[in-house]
């Protein structure tokens, strides 16, 4: 209501002092639904419900903002695991977008009670002490096990490891090297995936990791190109493109690739020294050897013995 005009003979009247408005209630906002900039002034209450085909898109980008947050903390998650490894599950790395096999969950085999992992500073030997035919790579999911190299109660004779060699007189100097430098047993595995990739593992436990330290940088996996040629592989030199991520820290691997012309198929090899265990993991394919499935089996075996 207005107020009276003052009149000449009329003492000033005040004006009225407008009531403070109540501050209007929170609303009740949806999770998921972001609020208007409030810095525009515009009410979000009073927005446009968007048209049909703009709640599609909207729809589309949340579902793939969702999707890579997710992604995201899975990579994060899974490089986590690999980095902060202990005695448990290894991951099995088991994606296929970029030729990576779906390998099972791995679990590290266990010690004997008070028994130290190899690479332990108190074990001077480097020794393994759990079972060595427990630690060979398990074969991935889908692939055809070969049962050959299984071995007699999962003990394979060296005769089986030097049919690897090309050269007779290979064979026989490598044999009577193992020989002499005390070998104790060999655990294998092979097998082969739907893609017609072939790979072979050999396990080979000595006394001391002295042993396997002298044999790989003397004999068997000097730098440059391996001390001895496989039948698959007659000429192999240092695969240079092998990863560093790949590598484990104070695990040694020698990698070698066979360069062209390789025929009807290529094969890729790698030598792991881990303690008192010397590794030889073998994979060939007809046409051209995947690296990434070879880069894998051997980080996984590298983790397995580490």
């Amino acid at each position: 209501m207005s107020a009276p005009a003052a009149g000449p003979a009329s003492a000033a009247v005040p004006a009225p002092v407008p009531e403070t408005a109540p501050a209007p209630e929170p609303q009740h906002v949806p999770e998921g639904v972001a609020l208007l900039d409030s810095g525009t002034g515009t009410d979000p209450a009073a927005a446009p419900e968007p048209a049909p085909k703009d709640r599609r898109v909207l729809r589309a980008a949340l579902r793939w903002t969702a999707a890579l947050l997710t992604f995201a903390a899975f990579g994060a998650g899974s490089a986590y695991g690999i980095a902060g490894m202990e005695r448990t599950d290894v991951p099995g790395l088991g994606t296929v977008s970029d030729g990576r096999w779906d390998f099972p969950v791995l679990t590290k085999a266990p010690l004997p009670s008070g028994s130290p992992g190899p690479l332990a500073p108190e074990n001077k030997a480097g020794s393994h002490y759990a079972d060595l035919r427990a630690l060979v790579l398990p074969a991935p999911e889908g692939a055809t096990v070969d049962k050959a190299l299984s071995g007699t109660d999962g003990w394979l004779p060296t005769k089986d490891l030097l049919s690897e060699y090309a050269e007779k007189e290979d064979r026989e100097e490598f044999g009577t090297k193992l020989s002499e430098n005390g070998l104790r047993h060999i655990a294998a595995r092979g097998w082969t995936t739907p893609d017609g990739t072939r790979t072979r593992i050999y396990l080979l436990q000595f006394d001391t990791a002295a042993v396997v330290d002298d044999l790989f940088g003397r004999d068997i996996a000097p730098y440059g190109s391996p001390g001895y040629e496989l039948r698959d592989a007659p000429d192999s030199v240092s695969d240079e493109a092998f990863p560093d991520a790949a590598r484990i820290h104070d695990i040694t691997a020698s990698v070698y690739a066979e360069s062209k012309p390789y025929g009807k198929e290529q094969a890729r090899h790698a030598y792991i020294g881990a303690g008192d265990v010397l590794a030889l993991v073998v994979q060939s394919r007809k046409g051209t050897a995947n690296p990434v499935p070879f880069q894998q089996t051997v980080t996984l075996q590298s983790q397995l013995l580490g």
